[in-house]
């Protein structure tokens, strides 16, 4: 029964997007696990034309990346939060690419809704001294009311009554809370039920028991791809708390959010940038606040997918994807956008921390001894070469396979494929 899991390694952006399109051409299904549209998975896709064929980036929030493959099935599972305008959106622009999205895209029953009051909510929150740095698209709250068991689910649209039971209780809640904390306006309950139901007549066709479609087609052994959001350091019970999503984008949240058995699951592949990025608020340790982040930035388009925020951009740490690789049981490693280092004289990676003088070389998940690290660095030469145009991994400079095999060898772990570009064809296998 073969489930192949693909994990943000990092603080997510590593590029996962592209290795499950890449990965997709040998998968049945791809199901996406956890998240919402706060994600943005990039995916670089050959468009044939009257000129030929040019490459064209698509952006999906919500759609597993395996989309492009038309003989890929999509699910999105019991542990996504869906935002239906976000999701209409999407399969809206992939039809006018010409992409088959009926037939195709299956929607857990039981996967909650973002709400327009979980959006303002968010928003309101970020606007505070309480910010965290989330992207405002209502992920926390929507998870916060789906475990305080007060969330709308995608099976709630099916009975107006429940529908209507359901959002004047919430409603109301909100709008106490609203008026009283904020000042601000009261939300419509007739005008939002008559929205959702709307929606309802729009994806009732996507609509079923993913878990029990999985689990068939687990039977079948049929080959699944389960990709997660976000990356590992973001992870609510593993990451940089309090600054994390609110859910978990490590391997064990595949199960849980996809009604799948641990049993199942016979490969973890972990996705890692050849350095490192973050958006939004929380302890970095190697990030690089000068010249070198700010060509790294520059270099690599390090910009948010979903909104266009300037990613930190620092050194590869390995003291925290030694980590990674063992809360996720990661068994091998993509390496993406090495070609962003191809101008560097030297390029270093984080072996150690120092705190208070200690060296230390596990990685601490409170955020009160991240922020006291000093980085001990590696330095390796750099290959002042292109490697985009390279198209084996045995034609990479000698220093750039240097860098790759030194860094397997200092985690322990295998690096398996190495990117070098966004396209589909700028993918190495490392034999």
């Amino acid at each position: 029964m073969p489930v192949q899991i693909i994990v943000g390694a990092q603080w997510g952006d590593e590029g996962k997007g592209k290795i499950v399109d890449h990965l997709s051409e040998e998968i049945d299904i791809v199901a996406r696990y956890q998240g919402g549209a706060n994600a943005g998975h990039t995916v670089v896709v050959p468009v044939k034309g009257p000129n030929g064929v040019t490459n064209k980036e698509y952006v999906l929030h919500l759609i597993p990346s395996g989309i492009f493959h038309r003989h890929v099935t999509c699910v999105i599972g019991n542990g996504v939060v869906l935002d239906p305008a976000a999701l209409m959106t999407e399969i809206e622009q992939l039809r006018q690419l010409g992409v088959k999205i009926e037939g195709r895209l299956l929607i857990s029953h039981n996967a909650h809704l973002i709400m327009p009051y979980h959006k303002l909510l968010d928003n309101i929150r970020e606007q505070s001294d309480q910010k965290i740095g989330t992207t405002g698209r209502g992920i926390g709250p929507a998870y916060i009311d789906k475990y305080m068991r007060t969330g709308i689910r995608v099976v709630d649209l099916l009975d107006r009554d429940v529908l209507c039971k359901k959002l004047k209780r919430n409603i109301e809640e909100k709008n106490q809370f609203l008026s009283r904390v904020y000042n601000s306006k009261e939300l419509d309950v007739d005008a939002i039920i008559n929205e959702y139901q709307e929606f309802d007549k729009k994806i009732d066709e996507y609509v079923t028991d993913t878990s029990a479609f999985l689990n068939a087609a687990l039977q079948k052994k049929k080959k699944i791809l389960a990709e997660g959001a976000q990356g590992a350091l973001l992870d609510v019970d593993h990451g940089t708390y309090p600054f994390v999503t609110s859910s978990s984008p490590t391997s064990g949240g595949a199960c849980t959010g996809l009604g799948i058995p641990p049993t199942s699951i016979t490969s973890i592949v972990g996705v890692a940038k050849a350095y490192s990025t973050r958006v939004g608020n929380g302890p970095f340790p190697t990030e690089q606040e000068n010249d070198i982040g700010e060509r790294l930035r520059t270099t690599g388009g390090e910009y948010g997918a979903t909104t266009g925020r300037p990613r930190r951009c620092g050194w590869l740490d390995l003291v925290s994807l030694r980590y990674s690789i063992r809360v996720n049981g990661i068994q091998k490693i993509a390496m993406t956008k090495l070609d962003v280092l191809d101008a560097f004289d030297e390029i270093k990676v984080c072996v150690a921390y120092r705190i208070n003088g200690k060296r230390v070389t596990d990685f601490p998940t409170d955020v009160q001894a991240l922020q006291r690290i000093e980085p001990e660095y590696r330095v390796l030469k750099g290959w002042k070469a292109k490697s985009s145009g390279v198209r084996s991994y045995g034609k990479l400079p000698v220093r750039a396979r240097n860098y790759i095999e030194t860094v397997a060898r200092l985690l322990k772990t295998r690096i398996w494929m190495v990117s070098v570009g966004a396209r589909r064809d700028q993918t190495l296998m490392v034999r």
